[in-house]
């Protein structure tokens, strides 16, 4: 995009705002992990121990600094997603105490929004001290050194379920739209 994504504009709003407004409308208080930007006017910012290890390092930073048992995670790039989506996520690995949930949509198990349980983050940090740095992958490894594989959500059940709804009725296919070129933006914004 040439210009950190979290402050480009979409709808009227920098995408940190979208972000941000679709984790406090699923009830959850929102911070802004491994920024390299200045975010601090939109939420408390949680800076990386390390620069330079991507999303995986800021999820690892965010998860210790915080004794929650819950933590969530959304890139900035996502902002149609609705915030039902999330509250659903959350419920789910609640109940079911799965260390990692994640959804799936049109059959592709998407990383984010991940809802992550606290004891993954030992794992997650080791594989972080190992430089592997993908953050699927890290997930997965996570969920398999807690004796568990990752609990994923088949979102197209869920819709028809009547337990998530977009606020502008979007297909579920929409939901997903990855905001990584100018033409992504545009064609978003429609």
């Amino acid at each position: 995009m040439g210009t950190d994504k979290a402050l480009l504009p979409f709808r009227g709003r920098p995408l940190v705002e979208h972000a941000l407004g679709i984790l406090r409308e699923a009830g959850l208080s929102a911070s802004i992990a491994g920024s390299r930007s200045p975010l601090e006017a939109f939420a408390a910012v949680l800076d990386d121990a390390e620069a330079d290890q991507g999303p995986l390092g800021g999820i690892c930073a965010a998860m210790g600094s915080t004794g929650a048992q819950w933590a969530v995670f959304l890139p900035v790039d996502l902002p149609l997603l609705p915030s039902s989506l999330i509250s659903h996520l959350v419920r789910h690995a609640e109940i079911s105490a799965a260390p990692i949930t994640l959804a799936r949509a049109g059959a592709f198990t998407q990383t984010f929004p991940a809802v992550l349980n606290r004891a993954a983050l030992p794992f997650l940090q080791k594989e972080l001290a190992a430089d592997r740095l993908g953050c699927f992958q890290a997930l997965e490894s996570a969920a398999a050194s807690l004796g568990q594989q990752l609990s994923v959500i088949v979102v197209e059940d869920v819709v028809a379920a009547g337990l998530v709804t977009h606020p502008e009725g979007l297909a579920v296919g929409r939901w997903f739209t990855n905001l990584n070129t100018p033409v992504d933006l545009r064609d978003a914004s429609k």
